[in-house]
């Protein structure tokens, strides 16, 4: 295959990144590929085309595809973005593999070979790859943030000439990457913070940031460093500690996640009822259903018991310089494993291509997906 790497402009609104960023496209010129961008493909983030070296501009997205043997993008692509690539090119990016089965159907009856950078693997050799972890280390920073700006309170301990204001009570509910983040975050900003986690073994990660671990007696240790979804009856336990615990909580970021399901509701409408008001609630799950029962994704809610209800979407895209170049970087790391004398060529021998492909040649390669689709033996 040729080696013709191509990023456009991401369509969805409120999203800012760029998957090709001018230090990746030197990169790649480097190592021999040609890059071609639309013009204005990096300008969200910051990137004017003055700050592309040697890549070559096109005037519009259909151009781009058209020379594409590598579409990196941010959002999954769109419709006609997949009808405007070559048979057997390669997209890579986040394309939701649990979800939009129109899309992977598109791809799959295009031809188009996808790699899903969802599915990577979590070993030690994809970490300079994981798209989520670098994304989700944007959010949760800028969630804490989003707190401190909507909360009506200092975040540290002051002591002033009106006296002594006692620093806030922050809890961070769920400690990957984003949780540990905002753990962080808030610890700087001088809260007093705790970190809530149903994976028992991340209290020493917690710990290790200056939090408090919540202890509930709840432990829901899952496989590949994810939770397990709780049984009713321990989550009628949990929720019956945390209520009692969340009436002297000043701030909640909630971060929990399963992959490719809804996100767990964990804040009930009950328990806001019995929190402070002018408590705040920041609800990073909120594009996928939320942790808190009133969660609106892009709204702030306001209860009738004065507890604020934030649910921002499009987090990482508030830092979209730098999520830009972590995820550029994490993408360039993956396309390096295929990059052979100036050329693309896809090593199915190597776990990382083969476990992170979605869809090659026609067929569904996740098996997950290819069963929820097509119903057959992947």
């Amino acid at each position: 295959m040729a080696g013709t790497v191509c990023a456009v402009v991401e369509r969805v609104p409120g999203e800012r990144r760029v998957a090709l960023t001018p230090e990746i496209a030197k990169k790649l010129r480097a190592a021999g590929l040609t890059v071609v961008l639309e013009k204005g493909a990096g300008v969200s983030a910051a990137f004017p085309d003055t700050a592309y070296i040697d890549v070559e501009f096109v005037d519009s997205a259909a151009a781009a595809l058209a020379r594409a043997d590598v579409l990196l993008k941010v959002q999954p692509p769109e419709d006609d973005e997949i009808a405007g690539l070559r048979e057997g090119a390669v997209v890579i990016g986040f394309l939701q593999p649990h979800t939009g089965d129109a899309r992977i159907k598109a791809l799959r009856d295009h031809k188009i070979t996808s790699f899903a950078m969802e599915l990577l693997p979590r070993t030690t050799r994809a970490q300079a790859m994981d798209v989520l972890s670098s994304q989700a280390g944007m959010a949760g920073y800028k969630a804490v943030l989003i707190a401190a700006q909507v909360s009506g309170k200092f975040f540290p301990m002051l002591t002033t000439a009106a006296g002594t204001i006692r620093p806030s009570k922050v809890l961070i509910v769920g400690a990957g990457v984003a949780g540990l983040q905002a753990i962080a975050t808030a610890r700087r900003l001088g809260s007093q913070v705790e970190g809530f986690d149903v994976r028992p073994e991340t209290r020493e990660q917690i710990e290790s940031l200056g939090a408090k671990f919540l202890d509930l007696g709840v432990s829901a240790a899952g496989a590949g460093g994810y939770a397990r979804e709780l049984t009713a009856e321990e989550r009628a336990e949990q929720q019956r500690k945390l209520a009692e615990h969340l009436k002297n909580i000043d701030v909640i970021v909630t971060t929990a996640a399963v992959p490719g399901r809804a996100a767990p509701k964990i804040i009930t409408a009950a328990m806001v009822e019995g929190m402070k008001a002018g408590s705040v609630i920041v609800d990073l799950a909120a594009e996928t259903g939320g942790n808190c029962e009133l969660t609106r994704a892009g709204e702030t809610v306001l209860t009738a018991n004065g507890v604020s209800v934030v649910g921002p979407t499009h987090l990482a895209s508030m830092g979209c310089i730098h999520s830009s170049e972590m995820y550029a970087r994490n993408l360039h790391n993956f396309l390096s494993l295929s990059i052979k004398d100036g050329a693309i060529a896809l090593d199915w021998t190597d776990d990382l291509v083969a476990q992170t492909c979605l869809t090659h040649d026609g067929a569904i390669k996740h098996a997950a997906t290819q069963q929820r689709i097509e119903g057959g033996a992947g």
